[in-house]
Order: structure tokens, then sequence, then C-alpha cells
């Protein structure tokens, strides 16, 4: 598996599809990011299970 990965999500702004590259050697990651389509920022968090899996939640960024 790839120390980095492209997980696709949709924007909570503009609903259109975007990917986010996300460091699978960090378990754990809160940061914030602006959308590759509206430029609105977006708060992310990505985890990374024990099988190296990274899964993405997406939020505005003062929810």
């Amino acid at each position: 598996m790839s120390e980095q990965e492209y997980v696709e999500t949709g924007c909570p702004y503009c609903g259109e599809a975007i990917q986010l590259l996300v460091d699978c050697s960090i378990p754990h990651q809160d940061y914030i990011e602006d959308c590759q389509v509206c430029c609105c920022p977006l708060q992310i968090i990505a985890t990374v299970d024990e099988e190296g899996v990274p899964a993405l939640q997406v939020f505005h960024e003062n929810e």
C-alpha cells in the first residue's frame, strides 16, 4: 500500500466531487484545505485504519 492515496469526496459547499491526497503514514489528521472547485475552506478529518485504508470526513470550516 502506498504512503499517500487520493480519496474522492464531495464538497459540502458546491457539491462537486473532489480528490484529496491523504498521507497514510499518519493515523489521524485534522486540517483546513480549500475546495479545488469553489475555493471555499473545508475542514478535513482524515483517518487511516490498521490496514492502511484512508477515510475522510469533510465539513464547512466553521461547523
